[in-house]
């Protein structure tokens, strides 16, 4: 089994925090939706042997493409790959693209999954990291989402600047009232070349507060897991049976194929990555060339991202696969490492398995670095 990725590079105006490929120029839009296509026609063999259990349009905004666009995309996934017969089909959007009728649409179509990118339910949250929609356009667009779809996700950020508890809990509350089974939430992170970090360097917004954040996670964590979530990755929580399967597949280390600029690729030992450039992709599809860059991984490479996928899940960090794959020294070094936060309670080993526990998990990402191989004697 694997999934199919593609990005679709568009939006209607850039988020202050984001760092991911987009444009906001639409020009290019019905070429682009030809080069996504032919890239999939060109790539076909790579996946011969694996059945498509995944489709999943990210970007940018996806639901800024019209039914047709997405149509036409995923009928030449089916028209080239061997697709299971019950797929799950994500279809990332914003609210504002969300109106009753486009949900209607969408609701007849394949698509089974969407995730609606909410961050927040307040209009100064919004404002701050400039989405473009508004708090009543989230509220809408899910009132009529989920009377039409089951499989619904929203997105949340939490740690922004200058947000009470109190307005934390609000947020959640406010998600949960509308029987959602599926919710990511990450703390607000200042990458380098955004928009948000330059507002924060010109003292015009606050950094935010890794202790804030703390404790916003910890709330978040407290008040899904009461209600049935099972907080199954870092980052995301599900209802039992409502765990994303595309985003699973990669945590797992399954095989995936990344259609469009700047997506990315993983073939089991190498990874594979498109040019970010939505013009030089599209000219070079158009003349039949992958646009890509490919990097095989090394045993150490392959070592820590089992480590640092697996100590974000819930599935954890097999000992005996460390063994098999890595050797024996190799687990020896895992443990050694490990035994400061198995003693503070942040690890624990339970059938042959280490697993970050309730106290470690907004630190996994640190305690993954400390068990991290630099090289291998």
């Amino acid at each position: 089994m694997g999934g199919i990725y593609i990005h679709i590079p568009f939006c209607k105006q850039a988020c202050h925090y984001c760092d991911f490929h987009f444009s906001t120029n639409m020009k290019k839009k019905e070429e682009m939706v030809l080069a996504l296509a032919k890239e999939l026609e060109l790539r076909k063999k790579e996946f011969q042997n694996q059945t498509v259990e995944t489709i999943y349009f990210g970007g940018g905004t996806p639901s800024i493409l019209t039914l047709d666009n997405l149509l036409f995309i995923i009928d030449t996934v089916y028209k080239h790959y061997q697709v299971t017969k019950n797929p799950e089909i994500t279809l990332e959007a914003n609210p504002d693209d969300l109106s009753d009728e486009k949900i209607k649409l969408l609701a007849q179509s394949p698509i089974n999954r969407l995730s609606i990118g909410i961050q927040s339910f307040f209009d100064d949250d919004l404002k701050l990291m400039n989405r473009a929609h508004n708090s009543g356009e989230a509220k809408k667009c899910l009132e009529i989402a989920s009377q039409y779809f089951e499989n619904i996700t929203i997105d949340l950020i939490y740690g922004i600047p200058n947000m009470s508890q109190q307005k934390w809990i609000e947020n959640i509350e406010t998600a949960l009232s509308y029987n959602i089974p599926h919710i990511s939430s990450y703390a607000l992170t200042v990458e380098p070349k955004t928009a948000l970090n330059t507002l924060i360097q010109k003292g015009k917004i606050n950094a935010p507060s890794d202790e804030m954040a703390k404790k916003h996670f910890d709330i978040l964590t407290q008040k899904l897991k009461s209600e049935g979530f099972i907080h199954y990755e870092l980052s995301n929580f599900g209802k039992p049976d409502y765990f994303s399967i595309n985003n699973t597949a990669y945590w797992l280390g399954k095989k995936y194929i990344g259609i469009g600029p700047s997506a990315h690729s993983f073939d089991g030992s190498s990874r594979s990555w498109n040019i970010a450039n939505n013009s030089l992709y599209i000219k070079s599809i158009q003349s039949n060339q992958l646009p890509s860059e490919t990097e095989f991984l090394s045993k150490i490479d392959k070592y820590n991202e089992y480590v640092m996928t697996g100590l974000r899940t819930i599935w954890g960090i097999s000992l005996q696969k460390i063994e098999l794959e890595f050797g024996k020294k190799t687990l020896d070094y895992l443990l050694k490492n490990a035994q400061k936060h198995l003693e503070n309670n942040a690890l624990e080993i339970k059938n042959e398995t280490l697993t970050i526990t309730e106290k470690g998990k907004f630190y996994s990402d640190g305690i993954a670095s400390d068990l991290f191989l630099l090289n291998l004697e």
